[in-house]
């Protein structure tokens, strides 16, 4: 019932940015929040930063000061912008979003995922 999808993913050298977006669509009702994960090569996935509908935000520690997440309520769609970008940074970034949604006649919430876009970051 709802379809996220990223963009902005590729390959980069060291220090460059990216911005990463990703655009909710389907029976959606409301989202709440929307968050950015990624998963490095032999590893597990693991949250990168999150963003409340309220517009409150939370970062893992080896990103701060170097991304940034935000969100466009009324396009149903979160960015992270991403500087200074390290090799360490390469992994399929995933978005993910909490949502509120139409199924018949009844509202439900649940997360999403989209499939993923890959990052790389060359040294």
């Amino acid at each position: 019932q709802v379809q996220l999808v990223e963009s902005g993913g590729g390959l980069v050298q060291a220090g460059g940015s990216l911005r990463l977006s990703c655009t909710a669509s389907g029976s959606i009702f409301s989202i709440n929040a929307m968050a950015w994960y990624r998963r490095a090569p032999g590893k597990e996935r693991k949250l990168v930063a999150d963003i409340s509908s309220s517009g409150v935000t939370n970062y893992e520690e080896s990103v701060k000061g170097r991304f940034t997440i935000s969100r466009d309520n009324a396009q149903n769609t979160v960015y992270l912008q991403m500087n200074s970008l390290k090799p360490e940074d390469t992994a399929v970034y995933y978005c993910y979003a909490d949502t509120t949604y139409y199924s018949g006649p009844y509202k439900l919430t649940g997360p999403s995922w989209g499939h993923g876009t890959q990052v790389t970051v060359s040294s």
